[in-house]
């Protein structure tokens, strides 16, 4: 009995700081779990911003049998290359050693190429309709088998943690009540030895009884404290706006592109998506193909330097 109360005298003792520990480390997952969700909303939101740049460019009827295929891939692969370019120059600039960690720890430049490959891959046997396919369905999936979005630091599992993060203020209020408990009916059995005839004994009784029950309740007032401070911290750092946002952006981004496009055309010479290539030499690629496409005489010199490599 004694080993039980002693144990009892612990806990209670123990309580308020068993309950803090939990408190800073959830914390810590709840703002890493909001924090890695953002990063698919980076890139959603990098992406929806070349969308409606490609779209306030484009003339109805000016140029036909566009691919949907084809046009995500270019806006993809240009969202990915450009963001990771101006990120790379800025740390060349000014090294940013906070930037350059974050980027390993959260697995963020390899997260993008995965949505970048799976989404590509989704939307490649797409049968082309008058009307727009469930590109929520894939946008959602794409984000939910995504490895290094879908955990925190690349081992936790995202939405485990962010269901026990969730649970943890009322869990808090259930400490804090089990502990004031805890010390009450410890205090119980000293009442029953209190001999009413005798004042003095009976007032040191009464006064240890009245000492255990104030500081139990100890143990009530940080289970109340830590709940609604971490309610506060969890509706701040909410990682379901960032989510909701996410995949509305890139289901309308997706939507204009299906509504530019003429067909879902795969072009037999289509070169794959390559994530480990340098960024600075994809996009001068790019322009200088561009630059050839706008020019007629730059075509026509092209086609004729290529003619005389082959003879």
């Amino acid at each position: 009995m004694d080993n039980l109360a002693k144990l009892g005298d612990f806990f209670v003792a123990a309580l308020p700081w068993i309950m803090g520990a939990f408190f800073f480390v959830g914390c810590f997952f709840r703002y890493f779990i909001n924090y890695t969700v953002k990063r698919h909303e980076w890139f959603a939101r990098e992406f929806e911003k070349r969308v409606h740049h490609f779209m306030e460019s484009q003339t109805p009827g000016e140029v036909k049998d566009v691919s949907f295929f084809v046009l995500t891939k270019k806006l993809l692969e240009k969202t990915y290359y450009e963001t990771f370019e101006i990120r790379e120059k800025f740390q060349r600039r000014k090294y940013d050693r906070v930037m350059h960690w974050s980027d390993r720890l959260f697995l963020v430049k390899q997260g993008c190429a995965w949505l970048v490959k799976d989404i590509l891959k989704q939307i490649k046997f797409l049968k082309w309709t008058n009307d727009t396919p469930k590109l929520l369905h894939i946008t959602k999936a794409t984000l939910h088998h995504n490895p290094c979005f879908n955990r925190v630091f690349g081992i936790f599992p995202l939405s485990t943690s962010n269901d026990i993060v969730a649970v943890m203020p009322g869990l808090f209020v259930v400490a804090g009540i089990l502990g004031t408990f805890i010390g009450i009916a410890k205090g119980l059995p000293e009442l029953a030895a209190m001999d009413m005839a005798n004042m003095e004994s009976t007032k040191d009784i009464m006064g240890r009884f009245l000492g255990e029950i104030s500081f139990a309740m100890h143990s009530s007032i940080f289970g109340i404290a830590f709940s609604l401070t971490m309610h506060v911290f969890n509706t701040v750092h909410s990682p379901e706006r960032s989510y909701v946002s996410m995949v509305d952006r890139f289901e309308s981004a997706m939507d204009l592109l299906w509504y530019r496009s003429d067909s879902n055309a795969y072009p037999a010479q289509l070169n794959e998506f390559d994530e480990h290539k340098d960024p600075s030499e994809a996009l001068a690629e790019e322009s200088i193909r561009l630059e050839v496409e706008k020019n007629p005489r730059g075509r026509d010199l092209d086609h004729t330097a290529k003619a005389k490599k082959v003879s």
